[in-house]
């Protein structure tokens, strides 16, 4: 691969590609059925396997009948504990980047309901299923640990993926001391299930010491090295294959169990494996976002300035690791108060492991803090939406640093200017519709990260003018393969139409991660140096040639424009892509790019995204029957990349808000622990007649320092700032302030 030149590339006009709201390129493929996924591929000789499960939560598993299981047609084999073969890396080992402790047969210990216990492996689907009922588990059980009221919280020193589990800026004491008014409150948040439509999957073949894999992941290369490890494998031997996800919200970018145990069946029995968990088997080994407990206390003057902020968040995790929901840390950057402390305690439950899940920490955080700055807001006599301005922070409170850009005022303006905010009464039931429904408005502030990761990618221009780029990145329904597709034919100078784009596969440039709403930006960002680099080198070619009508022009310079180079001195003179390949005699020109943050841009600026959302209600006083009508969502994320992709990721976000403070919950059954509605039945999402009238307003805003593009990211900022709008637009129409997630009709039946 050629290293890329130390010269910059010739400059390329903005937004002839992106900017504009393209439809999804793959959206075809996807509505006429011939996207493939993981699970439809079917390669010669493929067996079938199926998980057994925990039934109970805690203790160990006395008996397995395997013969019963292997006299069933159709079995091949039964791997349990007895005869797994033997793995190099250390299932319960956290040494591997982003891996968490799984469960991959290594002793008879159960620690969930819903921990793999065995795998069978059969000719067909249905054998395997039949072989791993039959094999008719017994456990020595012990009592399960489930709910807050079952152990006493921990200290926990880290949280999330690595963040501090504790963090302060000024005296929190002095700042309450200081307060004229005192809000002291607290909000519970249930465990809730990634449930995306396609479960998790794998197809897995070896051929000699070569591994081949087909699943869904939103984290390829990091994958591909972390499947090296557990197999004891060069990296270069594993080919992973992820080219469409039927969604992720975070639980397909880590390693489960349950892959690596379709793996080891595949090398163990010399044939192709595939292993699709039941919507059942997503409860347990693949994440989840786990529940918490948050007590925040607000100081105010009597301005109604913040003069202190604490927020605590006791979360649930396993007692096995120690992924902890990093929720109080959703108050270290929003508000400005001249004290403010963030601490995290965990609780150890016999459940599976929690992980990422869209929002992370910031999900659950904000609900709690979003209303609590309502209350706030009440206990001043304040506007919630002037008590925020009051609040507003021009720097980041925690850290002291500049934002890299921060439109907030704009979507607080713009956003209740388009939800008619203005007319809102302050003390609640003031508001009836025609039909004597109680009608509330209530808003949230929105705010999340805006991170970058490490990404590579490859161009290559061809003979004909048009373009190959290759980088292997991940779409799970955000629409990636377009909005990437249209930053490196900006990156090239081509239309949109010209450039090919591949990605999805370990043999492309290292992606990164699909995450943390910063694909766009990373992955992005390579694929437009990538571009940059071609033509770059295209120009070195041109200006050079004494035959070309761009020779002479490395002072002027030129511009990469509809598949020309330009002279910037003189607009006459130009020269087609192929045209200069082909004086050159070279069938193709290939670039590369990497996708990175300047590092002093990143130390000394705070970088998020920030947006507002405004809420209506309505609730029958008399049933007590809740519905939203109405979100208004007004977002500044930076450079906008393609505003229809965009507005439906922060529709889906505000649906999501929608369905954490309405909808959603986990609930375990505290004598067996298993999840007692581990189905799309009973675990309760909103479907369309749930879903209200909605509008995403996108704010302008020009944010230098965050990348060389400018963009941040809007997959998980909608979220963010709507479970708050909702309920803060319950209470002011009821009265009643919920204090647990999600508000249920008996929560508010005592109007």
């Amino acid at each position: 691969m050629n290293e890329p030149l130390p010269y910059p590339a010739a400059p390329v006009r903005h937004g002839s590609n992106s900017g504009q709201p393209m439809t999804r390129r793959d959206g075809r493929l996807k509505v006429t059925g011939a996207a493939t996924y993981a699970a439809d591929t079917h390669p010669e000789g493929l067996l079938h396997a199926a998980l057994a499960v925990s039934s109970i939560a805690r203790g160990r598993v006395s008996f397995l009948d395997v013969e019963a299981a292997k006299a069933h047609p159709g079995v091949v084999e039964v791997i349990t504990p007895q005869n797994r073969p033997a793995l190099a890396h250390d299932p319960d080992s956290k040494t591997l980047p982003f891996s968490f402790r799984m469960d991959a047969l290594q002793n008879d210990r159960v620690r969930y309901a819903g921990q793999p216990i065995a795998v069978v492996v059969a000719e067909t689907l249905e054998a395997a299923t039949e072989g791993a009922r039959l094999l008719a588990p017994r456990y020595e059980a012990e009592a399960a640990r489930i709910g807050f009221g079952n152990g006493l919280p921990e200290p926990a020193p880290m949280v999330g993926v690595g963040a501090p589990g504790r963090a302060e800026t000024g005296d929190l004491e002095a700042g309450f001391a200081a307060a004229s008014q005192i809000v002291e409150t607290g909000y519970e948040t249930p465990a809730q299930y990634h449930n995306a439509m396609e479960p998790h999957a794998i197809v897995a073949a070896w051929d000699g010491d070569h591994l081949s894999i087909d699943m869904p992941n939103q984290a390829i290369a990091m994958s591909q090295a972390s499947f090296a490890a557990f197999f004891g494998i060069p990296v270069q031997n594993v080919s992973l294959r992820s080219p469409f996800l039927g969604g992720g919200f975070g639980s397909k970018a880590i390693l489960a169990g349950p892959q690596v145990l379709c793996i080891l069946a595949a090398r163990m029995l010399g044939r192709p494996v595939k292993l699709v968990l039941t919507r059942a088997q997503m409860y347990g080994p693949v994440g989840h976002r786990g529940a918490t407990r948050q007590t925040l206390r607000l100081g105010t003057d009597a301005q109604g300035r913040l003069t202190a902020l604490e927020h605590h968040a006791v979360s649930e995790t396993s007692t096995f690791d120690d992924f902890i929901e990093p929720a109080a840390n959703a108050s270290l950057n929003l508000y400005a108060s001249p004290a403010i402390l963030a601490r995290h305690d965990a609780m150890r439950m016999d459940t599976g492991t929690p992980g990422p899940m869209r929002a992370p920490g910031e999900a659950s955080g904000s609900a709690a803090l979003e209303c609590a700055m309502d209350e706030a807001a009440q206990a001043a006599g304040l506007d919630p939406l002037t008590f925020r301005l009051i609040n507003y922070a021009e720097t980041d409170p925690i850290s002291g640093k500049p934002y890299s850009a921060k439109e907030l005022r704009a979507c607080y303006m713009r956003g209740a200017e388009s939800f008619g905010w203005a007319g809102r009464p302050l003390a609640p039931r003031q508001m009836r519709d025609e039909n004597g429904l109680l009608t509330g408005w209530g808003m949230g502030s929105a705010l999340f990260p805006a991170p970058m990761f490490q990404a590579e990618a490859r161009a290559v221009l061809r003979a004909d003018g048009s373009a190959l780029v290759e980088t292997s990145g991940a779409d799970m329904g955000q629409g990636a393969w377009t909005a990437l597709a249209q930053l490196a034919a900006d990156g090239l100078g081509l239309d949109i139409d010209q450039v090919e784009f591949r990605s999805g596969s370990t043999d492309q440039p290292d992606g990164g991660i699909a995450g943390g709403s910063g694909h766009t930006a990373t992955a992005g960002g390579a694929l437009h140096a990538a571009g940059r680099d071609v033509v770059a080198r295209l120009t070195e070619l041109a200006t050079a040639d004494p035959e070309s009508p761009l020779f002479g022009a490395g002072n002027s310079g030129v511009t990469a424009r509809d598949g020309r180079l330009v002279r910037n001195d003189d607009e006459s003179r130009s020269e087609a892509y192929a045209d200069i390949l082909a004086r050159a005699g070279l069938e193709a020109l290939e670039g590369t790019g990497r996708g990175a943050r300047d590092p002093a841009n990143a130390e000394a600026r705070a970088m998020f995204s920030h947006g507002a959302v405004f809420a209506e209600v309505k609730v029958d006083p008399e049933l007590g029957q809740i519905r939203v009508s109405r979100m208004v969502g007004a977002f500044a994320a930076g450079r906008i990349v393609n505003p229809r992709l965009a507005r439906s990721q922060l529709y889906g976000g505000m649906i999501w808000g929608l369905s954490f403070a309405l909808h959603e919950e986990a609930v375990h059954d505290l004598r067996s622990g298993r999840v007692m509605n581990a189905d799309l039945a009973g675990y309760h999402v909103p479907v369309n007649a749930d879903t209200p009238a909605m509008e995403a307003l996108l704010i302008d805003e020009d944010d230098r320092f965050v990348n060389d593009l400018g963009i941040k990211g809007v997959g998980e900022i909608g979220i963010t700032g709507s479970v708050g709008a909702i309920a803060n637009a319950i209470w002011h129409a009821t009265g009643v302030r919920v204090r647990r997630f999600p508000i249920r009709i008996e929560d508010v039946l005592g109007l």
